[in-house]
């Protein structure tokens, strides 16, 4: 499991969780766009040292854009959008200098975040946009470049067939899972707060979507995020 930071209140819990539960848990630093705030350059700096400890994080990560958070008022939503694309700017040319992969938020912003990966000079490979929840043109852009959606219960969603149409235009040999918890539990717990255990339907779900028996679909789906994440 990869426990994924937000922002620097959690970072040393997840820290300490792959470090308690070694093997099990891995984790990211990174901080969300929805955590930025005015003093964010005082949490970035603070991102390389976590690659000094001996438990690593695996990726940096969550950092993005997100338009679906802003305030309505015109003049503060510019302010706080500007703020999250200097955070993810500077993030970028962190993870590119350690070398590592890194885990995207995209909400509302899809073609600014791709602009920005392209202008970081970041390696494509080494991009996943997680809770991928746009259609298959934006997952070919994804796909040209070298990039990675992973995809959570929204799959299962009677309205996601677009989600759907992007997940097996990736296809099997590139497909990841994800829980996005608390959010976004699959069928037939949507609604209710998600927790790991519900990956099971999710999964289910999707080996039949692409025709696979669930064992096959497991050991795959797992392989790739072992590869992407460069676990053991």
């Amino acid at each position: 499991m990869v426990a994924v930071g937000t922002d620097l209140d959690d970072w040393d819990l997840y820290a300490e969780m792959a470090e308690e539960h070694s093997g099990r848990i891995d984790y990211t630093v990174g901080i969300h766009p929805c955590s930025i705030e005015s003093d964010w350059e005082n949490a970035a700096k603070q991102i390389e040292a976590y690659w000094e400890r001996p438990n690593l994080p695996v990726a940096l990560g969550e950092i993005g854009l997100d338009r679906f958070h802003l305030p309505k008022e015109t003049d503060g939503a510019k302010v706080i959008f500007e703020q999250q694309e200097a955070a993810f700017a500077c993030q970028l040319q962190l993870a590119k200098g350690l070398d590592v992969p890194v885990v995207i938020h995209s909400r509302g912003a899809f073609d600014e975040c791709v602009e920005m990966i392209d202008a970081s000079g970041i390696d494509w490979n080494r991009v996943i946009f997680h809770c991928f929840s746009e259609g298959p043109g934006e997952m070919k852009q994804l796909l040209d470049r070298g990039g990675y959606g992973s995809f959570t219960g929204v799959i299962t969603f009677k309205n996601a067939e677009s989600v759907r149409e992007a997940a097996k235009l990736q296809g099997l040999d590139r497909l990841m899972i994800e829980t996005d918890a608390p959010y976004l539990s699959p069928m037939p717990h949507r609604g209710k707060p998600n927790e790991p255990a519900y990956l099971r339907h999710t999964a289910d779900f999707c080996a039949d979507l692409f025709g696979a028996d669930g064992d096959t679909f497991a050991a795959k789906t797992t392989e790739n995020a072992y590869a992407y994440y460069g676990l053991k």
